[in-house]
C-alpha cells in the first residue's frame, strides 16, 4: 500500500474517531495500535458485505418464498431456527479450536468461503431439483451455512477485540450496520422493483449473487493485519468445550450477562409476530417489500447512533433498546386485543416494527459491544462461544414456547416477549459498567 493511500486511511480513520489522537488505544498492543486505521475499514468492508449478502439470503423473505416454489412449503418452519441456533450451538467446541491458535482472522476467512459455497449449493437445489428434493437440499446447505456462520461469529469477536481500540468496536459495528442498511435499501429497490412474480432462477441468480459477496468478503477480511495473541493448548476440542460451561458457574457476571442477553432475545422472536398479524389484516402484494425496507431503513438510521452510545455505554445501550423493544409490544399487543376487527392504518403494523428493528439494533449492538468489552485474551473467545451456545439451546427452546402460545393467539405471543423483554431491561439495569 502507497503512503498516499495509507494517509488517506488515516485522515478517514481520524474524521470516525473524532479526537485528535485518532489511534489512541485502550486493550490492544502497540503494534497493533498501528494498524488500527486500516483494519478498522477492511473489517468494516467484509461486515458490509456479508450483511448485503445476508439480506439475499433470508430465510424470512427469500429462502421462504424459494421454499413454496419449489414445492416444500412444509419445510419453511425450520429456515430460521437453523438459520440462527445452526450457528450457535457448536460455537464451544469451535471456540476451543479457535483457542489453540495465535492468529484467528484465518477462521473468519474459512468461514465466509463456507457460506459461499453453501448458497451456491442452495441455488443448485433450486436450478436441478425439484419438490422436497429440493427443499431438503435447501435445509442440508443452510445447516452447512449455519455452521460456517459459527465460524465467523467466534472469529470476528477476537480479531475486532484484538485488531480495534475498546473505545472504536461500537462504531464499527454501527457502521457496518448503516452502509449495510442503505445499500440493501438500494439493493432491494433495484431488483425487486416492478418483479411482481419472480421465478425460481431469478432467485436462484440472487443466490449466487450472495455467494460472490461472501467470497469477497472473505479475501478483504484476509488483509487484516492481526498479530499473534493468546493460545490454549492441547486437550480434545469436545473436553475443552464442556470445560467452557464452568464460566456459568464460576464467572457471576458472565452468568448474568447471558441471562439477560437471553431475555432480550424477545426483541427478535416478536418481529415475525408483527409481520402474521399484518398479513391477516392486509391482502396488498406490496406488503413484504414493505417490511423488508422498513427493515433496512432502520438499521441504517439508527445503527451508528447505537454504536456510538455502545461506546459510551454498552449497558445502557442495551437497556434503551430493551425498553423500547418491551415498550412497542406491550403497545402492540394491548392495541391488538383492544381492536382486532381491522380497523387500524395499514401502516400501523410496518410503523411498529421499524420501532422494533431500531431497538433490536440497539440491544445487539450494545451486548455484542458489551461482550467483547467485558473480556480480554482467551476469555474473550470463551465467552462469545458458552454465550452463543447457550443462546443457541435457549433459542431454540423459547421458539417452541413462542410456537406453542401462537397456535392459541399470536397477540399473546406478542404480549409475552414484550414481558420478557422488561424483565430484560431490570436485568441489564444490574450489570456493571464495562467501558
Amino acid at each position: 500500500m502507497t503512503k498516499q493511500n495509507t494517509d488517506t486511511i488515516d485522515q478517514l480513520y481520524s474524521l470516525i474517531a473524532n479526537e485528535e489522537d485518532a489511534r489512541v488505544c485502550k486493550d490492544i498492543p502497540d503494534e497493533a495500535c498501528r494498524e488500527v486505521p486500516r483494519n478498522f475499514f477492511l473489517i468494516l468492508a467484509s461486515n458490509v458485505l456479508t450483511k448485503l449478502g445476508d439480506l439475499l439470503t433470508s430465510p424470512k423473505t427469500v429462502l421462504a418464498w424459494l421454499m413454496s416454489a419449489v414445492g416444500a412449503p412444509a419445510l419453511v418452519a425450520w429456515l430460521v431456527p437453523i438459520r440462527e441456533s445452526g450457528s450457535m450451538l457448536p460455537q464451544m467446541v469451535i471456540g476451543a479450536w479457535v483457542r489453540r491458535k495465535p492468529v484467528r482472522k484465518w477462521f473468519w476467512v474459512m468461514g465466509s468461503f463456507g457460506q459461499a459455497v453453501s448458497v451456491m449449493a442452495m441455488a443448485a437445489s433450486v436450478w436441478f431439483l425439484e419438490g422436497y428434493a429440493a427443499g431438503a437440499g435447501i435445509v442440508a446447505a443452510l445447516i452447512a451455512f449455519s455452521l460456517a456462520r459459527g465460524f465467523c461469529s467466534v472469529a470476528m469477536k477476537d480479531v475486532q477485540g484484538k485488531c480495534i481500540p475498546k473505545s472504536r468496536r461500537g462504531r464499527l459495528s454501527g457502521l457496518a450496520t448503516t452502509f449495510g442498511g442503505t445499500l440493501t435499501v438500494a439493493m432491494t429497490l433495484l431488483l425487486f422493483w416492478g418483479q411482481e412474480d419472480p421465478n425460481v432462477a431469478f432467485y436462484g441468480l440472487l443466490l449466487l449473487l450472495a455467494a460472490g459477496l461472501w467470497v469477497i468478503a472473505g479475501f478483504l477480511f484476509a488483509g487484516v493485519q492481526e498479530y499473534e495473541g493468546e493460545t490454549s493448548g492441547g486437550g480434545n476440542a469436545l473436553a475443552e468445550a464442556f470445560k467452557s460451561l464452568s464460566l456459568l458457574k464460576e464467572d457471576a457476571p458472565f452468568r448474568h450477562f447471558v441471562i439477560t442477553r437471553a431475555l432480550l432475545l424477545c426483541s427478535a422472536l416478536a418481529a415475525p409476530y408483527f409481520v402474521v398479524l399484518a398479513q391477516q389484516q392486509s391482502e396488498g402484494s406490496l406488503l413484504l417489500g414493505v417490511f423488508l425496507l422498513v427493515s433496512s431503513l432502520a438499521s441504517s438510521i439508527s445503527a451508528s447512533v447505537w454504536g456510538w452510545m455502545a461506546d459510551s455505554s454498552s449497558r445502557k445501550t442495551m437497556i434503551r433498546g430493551a425498553a423500547i423493544a418491551s415498550g412497542v409490544c406491550l403497545v402492540v399487543a394491548v392495541t391488538a386485543m383492544a381492536a382486532d376487527d381491522g380497523t387500524r392504518s395499514s401502516w400501523f403494523y410496518p410503523a411498529a416494527f421499524f420501532v422494533l428493528q431500531i431497538a433490536h439494533s440497539g440491544v445487539r449492538l450494545g451486548r455484542k459491544t458489551y461482550l467483547v468489552d467485558m473480556a480480554g485474551g482467551n476469555k474473550r473467545t470463551d465467552y462469545t462461544a458458552v454465550s452463543n451456545s447457550v443462546i443457541g439451546v435457549l433459542l431454540l427452546v423459547t421458539g417452541a414456547l413462542t410456537a406453542a402460545i401462537s397456535a392459541i393467539s399470536e397477540i399473546a405471543v406478542i404480549l409475552v416477549l414484550g414481558l420478557m423483554g422488561a424483565g430484560g431491561m431490570v436485568s441489564a439495569l444490574r450489570l456493571k459498567e464495562v467501558s
